[in-house]
């Protein structure tokens, strides 16, 4: 994933050029859309049947590049979040900024009783 948001392009060059302050997230969390969520955040998130954005950790990066140390489970399908076919990361539980997102490598399904998780090291960001 290296898609960046808007506000998270804006924030990058304010800090790193402009001496703006940003204060960092104190935790990042994945949501699921069923429509491109694009650099402005506009797409469709998923919502209801027990879906709630699932808190992410990331290793320390390397040549550009941190992914996952854990898995990122979502709760338990119990009403049908449609297919879904793009991830973002987030700022915040709930609202709050969208940071980064990207489409999945193959669009699911979601239906009641199905758990959509996304092991451990299979998650990456990548700054080039």
């Amino acid at each position: 994933m290296s898609e960046m948001s808007n506000y998270l392009e804006n924030a990058l060059i304010n800090v790193t050029l402009r001496n703006t302050a940003y204060t960092a997230p104190s935790a990042v969390y994945v949501a699921l859309f069923t429509s491109d969520p694009t650099d402005a955040g506009s797409g469709t998130e998923v919502s209801g049947g027990s879906y709630a954005r699932t808190a992410a950790t990331f290793g320390a990066p390397s040549n550009g590049v941190s992914v996952t140390t854990a898995d990122v489970t979502f709760p338990t399908c119990t009403v049908s979040w449609g297919t879904v076919g793009w991830i973002g990361i987030y700022d915040a539980l709930t609202t709050g900024n969208l940071l980064y997102h990207t489409p999945l490598d193959v669009s699911k399904t979601i239906d009641a009783g199905d758990i959509f998780k996304i092991s451990s090291g299979n998650l990456s960001v990548t700054l080039a």
